[in-house]
């Protein structure tokens, strides 16, 4: 239902994220992840009615903010994310982060969303950053049984392998964000000496990894050339060696831990 791969927006800008989105969606991605915090989705909204792809060809995500969980607030900040972005609906909207402090009842905030489903606002519900005793919670609430996905932090420095069997046994698929470790893959000697036997890039075989575990990526790219190569490494195979390989280099190293976030499963 989620496409494998799609362009994530996060830390994207004004003209960056149009010129972006523009460029992905010519290249053939048909999977776009903002979120109302990202403060873009005005723009990506716009590179999307400006393409020539048609909007129902384009799984569009974003995500609600913490401050808005509360049900009457997020139904309306989803309303007011889908005049921005320009569409009547999104494929796909996320509680961005778990509650801090649990503030906001989880059960809560899942009827809002589920609610917002009903309304046909969204397509489709899930979270992100939630940890394994989270997510079963968010699954056990009324309404909770219609999360699709766990947007997480994974790459090779950060396999997060606890929690991704966990969401896959749940039958909840794991979107994997900032799977190029921010630019980190590409200097890794691991990781390049397996690209040059393939002929490819780190920044592929760090793709072609977490896609491999049945992973939905979202790697960020202004760089045409660079969107091309990621699309390209879906269809790059790595053998069960180069896996051990890859699956060796996990550190826990976890580059996206505001002060707010969850204590997070080992």
């Amino acid at each position: 239902m989620i496409p494998d791969i799609g362009l994530g927006t996060y830390r994207l800008k004004g003209q960056d994220v149009i010129d972006s989105v523009t460029t992905a969606l010519e290249l053939g991605y048909r999977h776009i992840d903002t979120a109302q915090v990202y403060g873009n989705e005005a723009e990506v909204g716009r590179a999307i009615a400006d393409s020539n792809v048609p909007r129902e060809e384009i799984f569009l995500t974003t995500k609600v903010w913490t401050d808005r969980f509360h049900h009457d607030d997020l139904i309306k900040s989803l309303e007011e994310s889908l005049e921005r972005l320009g569409t009547d609906y999104v494929d796909l909207v996320l509680l961005h982060w778990p509650s801090p402090n649990n503030e906001v009842p989880v059960a809560e905030s899942i009827s809002a969303l589920a609610e917002a489903k009903s309304r046909g606002l969204t397509r489709n519900i899930g979270v992100s950053n939630f940890t394994m005793a989270q997510l079963d919670e968010a699954l056990g609430v009324e309404g909770g049984e219609q999360i699709i996905t766990n947007q997480i932090e994974v790459h090779p420095f950060l396999a997060n392998k606890a929690l991704v069997n966990h969401c896959q046994e749940k039958g909840v698929r794991v979107t994997g964000y900032m799977p190029l470790a921010v630019g980190k893959v590409m200097e890794d000697d691991t990781l390049q000496q397996i690209a040059d036997d393939h002929g490819v890039t780190s920044a592929q075989v760090a793709l072609a990894w977490v896609a491999a575990r049945d992973i939905v990526v979202i790697p960020s790219s202004t760089k045409r050339a660079h969107q091309q190569s990621n699309l390209d490494a879906m269809a790059l195979s790595l053998s069960s060696d180069e896996v051990e390989r890859i699956n060796a280099l996990d550190r826990g190293e976890r580059i996206a831990n505001p002060s707010f976030a969850p204590a997070w499963d080992e």
